[in-house]
């Protein structure tokens, strides 16, 4: 179980399957550029929060719903979390609905991130979670997507890994992928085509200075 000091926003599980250099310089160097494709997707998300609840004798939406897991040491916020009542006033089930500015990813990103959310969902309702759903504003329509186990796996790694990253504090090296790093808001700062092997050898030999330095005040 980890502590409320230790949680990790969820947002951070998708900045590390998309690039680790890119979940650490915004999580523990604390850098951030917005560009045209964040720009969007954060007024989309201004858009849904300011939405009004609908609420019917047994069901009920909240927007911006708050959510965590100390199991899995995650804090974030859902778009939307869809919940359904029986007669006698416990909740029946509860679906997580989240939205994006563009369409449908080939990759698991976005799954990921809506796994993160039900997990945290399960913890603070006690109960099982099978589908979610994903709006695309491109598209106009909601999709619905199962939560199996193949995906649970891939996001409690993914937790792992990100936490691992944490505890060492470390920011890795950048490796220029064209299509992945033309489109990333960090690629002015982060500066993937010139950093990686040639200034891992700088960083080696400027280590080394310090360490004689270190021995000749000694």
């Amino acid at each position: 179980m980890y502590s409320e000091d230790d949680l990790v926003q969820i947002s951070a599980l998708q900045h590390a399957m998309f690039c680790e250099r890119q979940y650490a310089l915004i999580h523990l160097e604390q850098v951030w550029e917005e560009n045209r494709f964040t720009a969007e997707g954060r007024v989309l998300h201004e858009r849904v929060d300011a939405e009004h609840h609908e609420s019917r004798r047994l069901f009920k939406q909240e927007y911006g719903m708050a959510v965590r897991s100390l199991q899995w040491g995650l804090i974030g916020k859902c778009d939307l979390v869809e919940l359904w009542y029986t007669k006698d006033g416990n909740i029946e089930k509860v679906s997580p609905v989240e939205f994006k500015r563009g369409k449908k990813k080939s990759d698991d990103i976005d799954r990921v991130q809506l796994c993160a959310q039900t997990l945290c969902l399960e913890e603070m309702f006690g109960i099982k979670i099978e589908s979610g759903q994903f709006y695309y504003l491109q598209e106009h329509r909601r999709k619905s997507e199962t939560i199996d186990a193949s995906l649970r796996e891939k996001t409690t790694v993914l937790i792992e890994q990100v936490m691992k990253i944490r505890e060492t504090g470390k920011t890795v090296a950048a490796k220029y992928e064209k299509q992945k790093c033309d489109n990333c808001s960090l690629v002015d700062l982060c500066m993937p085509k010139s950093t990686g092997l040639k200034n891992k050898r700088v960083d080696i030999y400027i280590e080394a200075q310090l360490r004689f330095l270190e021995k000749i005040d000694a």
